[in-house]
């Protein structure tokens, strides 16, 4: 199982423009953990307690609510 690191995420977070957190979380899965696919990242956050936070913050329940967000943002 994944254990995010919040500590690189805070750091990607300074370099980048965007607003929303969960976007900023998908964009960083893809780049420092190479996740592309909406049902990994969906499985790395819901098992992260501030990633089902960001998840739940959005009613995110499944990968395919993941996918629908990650491709309308």
């Amino acid at each position: 199982m994944l254990q995010i690191n919040w500590n690189e995420y805070k750091e990607y977070r300074k370099y980048s423009n965007k607003e929303d957190k969960l976007q900023l979380a998908i964009d960083f899965m893809k780049s420092y953990y190479n996740m592309h696919s909406p049902l990994d990242v969906y499985e790395a956050l819901a098992c992260d307690d501030i990633g089902k936070m960001l998840l739940d913050k959005r009613d995110i329940i499944d990968a395919e609510g993941l996918e629908t967000f990650m491709f309308k943002s």
